[in-house]
This record gives C-alpha cells, structure tokens and sequence, in this order.
C-alpha cells in the first residue's frame, strides 16, 4: 500500500476476474473511479453441468482490460462532431465543420477561430494538437459544397447517385429559421414589405422554442444567445432566444388534469386531436367575449424547467394562480388557453429584451408543431401585437435543409437568393388590435409573477 506521504497523482489498477468477465479500474488516491474497462471471458461446457475456462483467456483478458484503461473512449477518438457534422461526415467523407455548429455549440469565433488559451484552462489542450484536427480546422459557412459530394458507399445507401452536392448543414431550429424568414411577402399587406430582413423573427416552436433575430450588426442582448457571425444566414449575425419548454409544458397541464380522460375520449369519438377539441370547446364556452378574455382570473407563469431567455435562470419554476376546486372540462381548457398565453407572453418578453437591445421587429415568422394550433399563433399575434406569418409549407426546417441543398448545387448564386424563391407565405395571421389593453394588463400580471417568486425565494433564503 502507498504510505501517507506519496504524491498526489498516483493512480493504481484494481482487477477483479469474476465468471463471465474481468474488469478493471482505474482509481486515484482518493478512491475516485477515473477509468473503467472490461473483457469477456470464454467458457466450455464440455457435458452438461460441467464447465471450463482457460487460465491462458483469463490472464489474455486481464491483458487486454488493463491496456484500454491507459488508452481511454477519449484517446481513441480521431474525431469529435456535432451531428449535423457527424452526418456531413458520413455522407462525403470531409470532416469539414459547419460554421453553424461551432459557433452556436463550441467555443468558435468566426473571426478569430479557436481560443488556444480556453481548451488549456479547462485542461483540454490535447484538442489544440495538429491545428485542432480533432474538432475541426476547415470550417465552412451553411450552403457551402462539401468535396466531391456524396461518396459512393453513401450514394448506395441513400439510394441516390454518386456525386450529389452535399451542403454544410445547419442545427435543426436554425434550419427552420432559414426556411420561413427570407419568404416574398409583397401583397400582404406586412410592415416588414421594403423593409430588411432584420425586420423579421423567426420562432421555431415544438417541445421547446427558438427565437431567431438577425441584424448587420453585432447586437449583444443580455440572456440571449449570440450574437453569432453567418451561423443562419451568410453576412448576417444571430441572436438566439429561447424558451426551455412550451410544447412539453402544453402537453404537461393538459395530461396531469383529472379531466383529460374524458377530454381523450370525446376527442377520439369526433376523430379529433386533443387540442382541436380544446380549441372547438373553448369557442363553445366563451360566449360572446373574445375568448382570450377566458383567463382573466388565471395566470401562468410558464418557466417549469427554468428560463433561457431573457433571464437566464434555471432556478425559476412555474406559477398558477387562480385555481378553483372544479376539475371539469371547461376548466381544464381554460387552464389550457392560459399556458398557451403564458408562453406568448414569454416570446413577448424575449421581443422587447432584443428591441431594448437594439433590434427593430415588426413580424415574426413561425414554424414548428405548435404552427398547426390556429389558437398557438393567434394567441402570438394579440399578445406581441405583431402579424403572424406561416409557411405555405409546414415543414420549414426541411425547407431550410433543402434551400442550403440548392445553394451546394450552384442553382443559387447565395442562401439569401434561394431563401427568397424557396420560402413562401402560406397564410397572415393578423393580431386583435381591439384586444390589446385586456393583454397588456395580463402582461404586468406575468411580470408580477416572476418578481413575487423571487420575493418568495429571498424570504425562505433569509435569516
């Protein structure tokens, strides 16, 4: 055994041959597992009930694990990919990283490249080695021809020939974003007509939502991601805001509620989705008020998996007030149309972070799942006070992995030409203007929200 007085760093070997396998660790002075290997060991059964090994395959398998604890999952790796590159990879054999992916997901600038000094702080200087091969020394903005196209082998399980462009890819919600923001929108009557695309947010909405700003400038917003150089759309800096769960969080109130097997049954019995039947229930039910005005004494604080934009809290949790000891129907899609407004009041309060910032929004753009949920976006439009526009094509995010497809091809002669003969306008949702005081008082009721659970929190913190 090491006495008290050996240094720190040493390490030892634990082995333990057991019936079907040896396994090994890795362990440091303080009893920690740093490493872990393991290896199979053959077994005979010559008759029944009798059975044999090998001492010579036991002390080959002892070889073998103590050797894979020198040689880590890590030392082994020749690459290490996002997967849209991993994909890329696989499809032409470049391991040429997309801009995309190492700005929005590493630590690279696309002005300066690789921060030397950062991998060598978070003890990762091994990745700084041959000018970064293992993470990446081509990067190539979205849209750009990677080699010679798709490889042969790949070719032949696609299904496709030889050769075919393959384009730089794009993260998935930024695929979207391209797909819906650059559509001709003349004869729509938009404020955004004539004006740049700056003038333009795409919101990317499904189990979570993306919030995507573009500007010529770099514009730092605070709880906002980015900005970002070309990781969207080629010359343009991005900012991405983002709402931790909103389809999840819908699905989450409308499931736990002690109405939702009846909602499910008579859903089933109209062959209707759950939430066209919530929707059809609450036009029944709002009598002669706009139906928004259901939830006048119910408010929902919407952050049950924390906040990403704009606060940046992953301490925050989720809030209802306003509950009563019914548990029918009506209430379960009232306490539905209140989650829906709480998330479009978050995307309201992530709009006016990025416009005190400095950006200019006057129409958002949005796709995703909750794009099919006509009271999802007309409850954006009332309570950001902005035109709603959707895709003639409801599936943007493979729109915008097509238009980048395009621009490899050489039928383009940039991303922003292809976005605009590729993108179009499917419909104009417009926002009730005649609604808008009833809104704006339920958003102070939002804010309040949040700032009394702060309060809460410091006064259980407190002495």
């Amino acid at each position: 055994m090491p006495g008290r007085d050996q240094e720190l760093g040493s390490y030892y070997v634990g082995v333990d041959v057991g019936t079907g396998s040896v396994r090994a660790a890795l362990v440091d002075q303080r009893g920690i597992l740093l490493a872990f290997a393991d290896q199979p060991i053959n077994q005979w059964e010559p008759q029944f009930n009798h059975h044999e090994q090998s001492s010579e395959d036991i002390w080959v398998a002892c070889c073998i694990v103590t050797k894979n604890l020198r040689e880590t999952c890590w030392d082994k790796a020749g690459h290490f990919f996002d997967l849209p590159d991993f994909l890329s990879w696989k499809a032409t054999g470049v391991t040429a990283r997309s801009l995309c992916s190492l700005v929005c997901k590493w630590t690279y600038s696309a002005e300066k490249g690789w921060d030397d000094s950062f991998w060598k702080m978070v003890g990762l200087e091994d990745l700084v080695a041959d000018n970064y091969s293992k993470i990446g020394n081509q990067v190539l903005p979205p849209g750009t021809s990677l080699g010679n196209g798709l490889t042969p082998e790949a070719a032949k399980d696609l299904g496709l020939p030889a050769g075919i462009a393959v384009a730089a890819s794009l993260i998935d919600a930024h695929a979207g974003g391209l797909g819906v923001i650059g559509a001709d929108v003349r004869g729509h009557g938009l404020a955004c007509e004539g004006q740049p695309v700056t003038s333009r947010l795409a919101i990317i909405c499904g189990t979570s939502s993306c919030h995507m700003g573009i500007s010529k400038n770099p514009i730092f917003v605070p709880g906002v991601w980015g900005p970002y150089f070309s990781a969207m759309v080629p010359g343009f800096w991005l900012n991405e805001g983002g709402q931790s769960v909103t389809g999840k969080l819908i699905d989450h109130m409308v499931q736990g509620h002690a109405a939702f097997p009846e909602l499910q049954a008579k859903a089933t019995a109209r062959c209707q989705s759950i939430y066209a039947y919530l929707n059809s229930h609450l036009d029944l039910i709002k009598k002669t008020q706009p139906v928004g005005f259901l939830t006048v004494d119910l408010h929902v604080w919407p952050d049950f998996h924390g906040n990403r934009s704009p606060l940046a809290d992953l301490t925050l949790k989720g809030m209802v007030t306003g509950l009563k000891l019914s548990q029918d129907l009506d209430d379960l899609a009232i306490l539905y149309l209140a989650t829906v407004q709480a998330i479009a009041f978050g995307t309201r309060l992530i709009i006016e972070a990025m416009e005190s910032a400095g950006h200019s929004i006057s129409t958002l753009f949005l796709c995703g799942g909750l794009g099919k949920n006509p009271l999802f976006v007309q409850m954006h439009a009332d309570i950001t006070g902005m035109p709603v526009v959707l895709s003639q094509e409801v599936e943007s995010v493979l729109v915008g992995a097509a238009i980048l497809g395009a621009c490899a091809s050489g039928d383009f002669a940039s991303v922003q030409e292809a976005m605009a003969r590729m993108s179009k306008v499917g419909k104009v949702v417009f926002p009730r203007r005649e609604d808008k005081r009833y809104y704006d008082k339920k958003y102070q009721v939002f804010l309040k929200l949040v700032e009394h659970q702060k309060e809460y929190a410091s006064i259980m913190k407190g002495d």
